[in-house]
């Protein structure tokens, strides 16, 4: 399961790597409700950076494999992606 640790190496990844550094209220917010589906989780990723998800479809699959990198590090990815 996706820890609220865990989400936050998520996002600090996305922010350092990529460019994608949340406002703290999104954050928090995918912190404590994360969905629980890598695409869905992708897509709010996306949101919270007030972007499209369908805007950048190779930023979007970069975004996804490093999300889906840490659903599979917390042992996620069999189930959701």
């Amino acid at each position: 399961m996706m820890t609220p640790a865990r989400i936050d190496a998520l996002l600090y990844e996305l922010c350092s790597k990529l460019g994608f550094c949340l406002p703290p209220q999104e954050h928090g917010r995918l912190r404590d409700q994360p969905p629980l589906e890598v695409d869905a989780f992708t897509d709010a990723v996306f949101v919270a950076e007030g972007l499209r998800p369908d805007g950048d479809l190779r930023l979007w699959r970069e975004v996804r494999r490093r999300v889906r990198e840490h659903f599979r590090a917390a042992g996620d990815a069999e189930l959701f992606g």
